[in-house]
């Protein structure tokens, strides 16, 4: 069976794909152990059929090896692959949290309130996969980005017999606003699945199951790593206990439409780049990202065409933004 598979090359505006272009190539994706071993990986031999590599997570001072013998090269993005040291305690993470954000993930705690509930079990997962795939497909994970929870709950299913996999839901007045369900490789857990309901976003639902969830970790002392993953965000550098420097590399077949599709990303990229520093320097990251997600800007309902009423208002998916109680609910129980 050839390694090759057809790969979208996507030209995107944060979580947005504008187009896409297929080429089959083989990935080389880098587990968290290798991206930390900071080694050049070695590549297969490349199939009569595939016209090129992708490979992932390569650390940044690795990557000149790979862009000698003749293959066009492309770092795609550059980003930290962040994780979470399980052997250090909780106590000693959450102090290395910065004040701020500790500070924070209390203050959230407190004002949504809600129940957690976790899940590992064939029987346990057979429970959670329901709810969480209910709610997998009201998020901006599942519809921007295609990676939702799986439809097919036999994966985890297996996974769980295996005690390969960790899973977390958070329930506000017996419904769930959020998700979390990470496979196991080896000693790392994987934040491979993630998401909450929309109408809860002004409450951070998912740094509030984030939280727990390793705090469950840390007391479980089963894994010895958190992985968060290819990409950056907000959440992953304020949880992380460390990071290693990362980027995507694109390698083609030097053939005329490779090189003009290399031009073309390559031109589209540093466009993209260009107008983030420029959003940063207006200070305007906020409503670009809500933009990117899809969300409409919330403007005064007085200033709303049409509007006469300031009843009713709503947020996407018809559903009234999530107001938490008088005085907050406390820390989520267990």
């Amino acid at each position: 069976m050839s390694l090759a598979r057809p790969v979208p090359l996507r030209f995107m505006v944060g979580a947005r794909t504008i187009v896409s272009v297929e080429r089959r190539l083989v990935r080389v994706p880098l587990t968290l152990a290798e991206a930390r071993a900071g080694a050049c990986p070695a590549l297969p031999p490349l199939p009569a059929e595939a016209q090129g590599y992708l490979v992932t997570s390569l650390p940044e001072a690795a990557c000149g090896p790979l862009l000698g013998g003749g293959m066009l090269g492309l770092v795609r993005q550059r980003y930290t692959r962040f994780h979470v040291d399980l052997s250090i305690g909780f106590e000693a993470w959450f102090a290395g949290l910065s004040a701020n954000t500790r500070q924070g993930l209390r203050r959230k705690a407190k004002r949504i309130g809600g129940e957690v509930r976790r899940y590992r079990t064939p029987a346990e997962m057979e429970a959670f996969y329901p709810l969480a795939r209910a709610l997998s497909a009201r998020t901006y994970q599942e519809r921007l980005l295609g990676a939702g929870l799986p439809e097919d709950p036999a994966g985890l299913q297996r996974l769980a017999a295996a005690d390969a996999v960790r899973a977390w839901l958070l329930l506000v007045e017996e419904q769930p606003v959020a998700y979390l369900c990470c496979p196991a490789v080896g000693d790392t857990l994987i934040y491979a699945h993630v998401g909450h309901d929309p109408a809860f976003a002004p409450v951070s639902p998912g740094a509030v199951l984030q939280l727990e969830a390793l705090r469950d970790l840390f007391a479980e002392a089963r894994f010895a790593w958190f992985d968060f993953t290819e990409g950056e965000g907000q959440h992953k550098r304020q949880m992380a206990s460390g990071g290693v420097a990362c980027v995507d590399l694109l390698l083609l077949r030097p053939t005329l439409a490779n090189r003009l599709l290399i031009a073309a990303l390559a031109g589209f990229d540093g466009g993209v780049a260009l107008a983030k520093r420029v959003v940063r320097g207006l200070g305007a990251e906020r409503v670009a990202r809500r933009l990117r997600r899809g969300r409409i800007l919330q403007l005064p309902l007085s200033q709303r065409k049409g509007s006469s009423s300031g009843k009713g208002a709503q947020s996407e998916g018809g559903r009234k933004p999530y107001s938490p109680p008088p005085g907050g609910g406390g820390r989520p129980k267990a």
